[in-house]
C-alpha cells in the first residue's frame, strides 16, 4: 500500500516538544482510513452499509521520538484476514529512520453481529490479501 504522510502539528507535541504518545494511534487511524478510501471502501461506504469496525486489540512500540513539523510516513500492511477480523501492521518513519511500529486488530459487525467481511466486500478482502 502507498505510504500515508502525517506532518506533526504543534498541539500534538508535549511540553518537551516531543509528539505525545497517544497521537500515534490517531496517525494509525488516519493511515488506515486513507488506505480504505483509496481501495474504495471508506468509512462512509461502510457506515452507509450498516457496517462498524471496532478496534479489538492494539500494540505500539515507540523507537525514536518525533517532534513538531516532522513528516511521519506510515507504511500500512494487512497481516491477517479472517472472516470477521483484520490485523494491520504499521511502520512509521521520519526520513529513513524507523520511529514506531504498531499493530491493530479490527472486527467487523453489521446490526450488532459479527460480519463475514468476505461475503459483503470480497473485492476489499482480495485487495487486503494481495498486500500480505
Amino acid at each position: 500500500m502507498e505510504r500515508y504522510i502525517h506532518k506533526v502539528r504543534y498541539y500534538e507535541s508535549d511540553a518537551m516538544g516531543i509528539t505525545h504518545h497517544s497521537n500515534y494511534i490517531r496517525f494509525m487511524e488516519e493511515a488506515r482510513i486513507d488506505a480504505l478510501d483509496r481501495a474504495g471502501y471508506g468509512f462512509e461506504k461502510m457506515e452507509a452499509d450498516g457496517v462498524s469496525s471496532p478496534v479489538v486489540s492494539l500494540s505500539v512500540n515507540y523507537r525514536r521520538p518525533t517532534k513538531f513539523q516532522d513528516k511521519i510516513s506510515i507504511e500500512l500492511k494487512a497481516l491477517d484476514l479472517d472472516s470477521v477480523k483484520v490485523r494491520f501492521a504499521y511502520k512509521m518513519y521520519v526520513g529513513e529512520t524507523l520511529v514506531c511500529t504498531a499493530e491493530s486488530t479490527h472486527a467487523f459487525y453489521k446490526n450488532g453481529r459479527p460480519l463475514p467481511l468476505s461475503q459483503l466486500y470480497p473485492e476489499l478482502c482480495e485487495k487486503l490479501a494481495a498486500e500480505q
